[in-house]
């Protein structure tokens, strides 16, 4: 069964996305208070429920995996896990450059990652407590942290937290998702998105990944995260 998180502006609070059930449950949820989101899912928009680890490594990873290919993402993470067999802020914060460049993280990406090993180690990014927090909350105390924007944020919160409410507005697929779903002539801005997704408060990850799917259904090939 999942762990619940605190509600948001008195909603009611919604369990972490830890299983399929609550996954069910967010969707139904969705069918219920919206007819777009009854149509698309109708239509076959079911998402799976797609978990990434959490914590200093989780965070890392999508990190690293930014602006860059699948292939390339994974060569250069390969090779610092080679480096660095247990990846944590620890760990990351005693190795040094060198070291980093040699597995392929460019100068922007080892400065992101010891930043978030130093906001760890001071505890202003507990990774440990942001599943028990609501989304905007969480979502806060990463951006706080240089070289974390904000599609990262809520990236790291939906799959590696199983957060039900992080919802990635600036995704360029998850944008694209919404413009199909409403039959917009153009993709939203972050800005409307993030309007648009507040009547589906406190399942806004769940819509997110229903969206994902649709894109999917709609375009005839598989949907992830696109960082803006």
């Amino acid at each position: 069964m999942g762990t619940a998180t605190r509600a948001v502006d008195g909603a009611p609070p919604a369990r972490l996305l830890d299983s399929e059930e609550v996954l069910r449950e967010g969707v139904a949820a969705l069918v219920a208070c919206d007819p777009v989101m009854a149509r698309i899912v109708a239509q076959g928009a079911v998402p799976p429920l797609r978990k990434r680890p959490p914590g200093y490594e989780g965070l890392a990873a999508i990190i690293v995996a930014q602006q860059l290919s699948t292939a390339s993402a994974g060569a250069i993470w390969a090779r610092l896990k080679q480096a660095l067999p247990i990846l944590d802020a620890e760990t990351l914060a005693a190795a040094d450059d060198p070291t980093l460049r040699a597995a392929g993280l460019s100068a922007p990406k080892i400065r992101t990652l010891r930043a978030v090993a130093e906001a760890v180690a001071a505890g202003s990014l507990p990774l440990g407590a942001l599943h028990a927090l609501p989304a905007d909350e969480a979502h806060r105390l990463m951006v706080a942290v240089r070289g974390i924007g904000p599609w990262t944020a809520d990236v790291y919160l939906l799959f590696c937290l199983g957060h039900p409410d992080a919802f990635p507005a600036g995704d360029l697929a998850l944008q694209e998702a919404a413009r199909l779903a409403d039959g917009l002539a153009a993709r939203p801005s972050a800005a409307a998105l993030a309007a648009r997704a507040e009547p589906w408060r406190p399942w806004r990850g769940v819509a997110a990944k229903v969206l994902w799917a649709y894109y999917r259904v709609a375009k005839a090939r598989d949907a992830a995260p696109v960082q803006p």
